[in-house]
């Protein structure tokens, strides 16, 4: 009996799961055509986090035991509420520029390095050890961007851009790894929603005010931008993520971290057939490289820690992701 329930359920999961990765990978799209739209990047990057905290408010504020949860909070959790915000307005910030300057391939294979800074931020703040997978996995990666570095901004971006595009991406990665690290430190003291609830609220907030100090206006752009960046609000972080969420429920947690990894492949190849976006081969080549770089170093890191693997988009199984 339970088998036979189990299966169905099981199968549905799958379909929720690439349905999820599906949405998530559509992220750069709409911000490509929002930015087309000429709406600036900090405003795509503040309202996608807006939008998943007007998203989340009720669900925080109908629950006593959430409130409670935020209340109950010390002086040095709130401290890292608050860095985590940072740190994740930062990501957003890095990552969605990066768009401006690179292919949608190169920006979303280089942020989703995340696993390997993790594990970096690991050996110096936590005083852990790299296994031998995972040093390969940050080989593989290292070779990688050697590769796209040398080939250069391919035909649609070339020179000092493309370096600056790559530089924002990795940032990205950076930023969004602190962020999971503090994130892991915070799951004893409260559950996912009001955490990621206060962080989106927080990050939301820090980009609002970057926005006032460089005096960027928010309105006056089309009604299409507004839209591409409510869509970017709605599909890939409230779609998407559930999706992931409910997946997790009924597969392994490293399956769908590495599934994952498909991420910026579908991504590009969405960039292709909308924008006609076709990276050089030593792009591709290298992209590639530095995906089974990332893979390794997650399979590294799940074995050696026997813990779930955290990568960026499959962060939601993990504590960071609209639930």
């Amino acid at each position: 009996m339970n088998d036979t329930r189990t299966q169905p359920t099981q199968s549905r999961a799958y379909g929720v799961l690439l349905f999820g990765i599906a949405a998530i990978s559509m992220a750069a799209i709409f911000i490509r055509l929002a930015q087309a739209e000429g709406v600036p990047s900090s405003i795509i990057a503040g309202g996608r986090l807006f939008i998943a905290a007007l998203i989340l408010t009720p669900a925080v504020l109908r629950k006593p035991e959430y409130m409670m949860q935020l209340r109950g909070l010390g002086r040095f959790d709130l401290l890292l509420v608050t860095l985590s915000g940072f740190f994740l307005a930062m990501h957003f910030m890095a990552w969605v520029t990066s768009l401006e300057y690179t292919s949608v391939l190169i920006s979303g294979v280089l942020v989703t390095t995340s696993p390997i800074w993790v594990a970096l931020m690991e050996v110096f703040i936590l005083r852990a050890r790299l296994s031998r997978m995972v040093i390969a996995g940050l080989i593989l990666a290292m070779t990688g961007g050697l590769i796209i570095g040398l080939s250069g901004g391919g035909a649609l971006f070339e020179g000092a851009d493309s370096v600056r595009g790559a530089l924002l991406a990795t940032t990205g990665a950076i930023t969004v790894a602190a962020y999971l690290i503090i994130g892991r430190r915070l799951r004893g003291s409260v559950s996912v929603t009001p955490y990621i609830w206060s962080v989106y609220s927080i990050a939301a907030l820090i980009i609002g005010i970057i926005l006032i100090i460089s005096r960027t206006p928010v309105t006056g752009y089309t009604v299409d931008g507004y839209l591409w960046v409510l869509a970017c609000g709605l599909v890939p972080q409230l779609l998407g993520h559930s999706a992931l969420n409910y997946a997790l429920g009924y597969l392994p947690a490293t399956y769908i971290s590495l599934s994952t990894q498909t991420e910026p492949l579908l991504s590009a190849l969405a960039a292709f057939i909308i924008f006609n976006e076709m990276p050089a081969w030593a792009q591709v080549i290298g992209g590639l490289v530095i995906l089974s770089g990332v893979i390794l170093a997650t399979l590294g890191r799940s074995e050696a820690r026997k813990t779930p693997p955290i990568t960026i988009e499959s962060a939601a199984s993990q504590t960071v992701r609209t639930p």
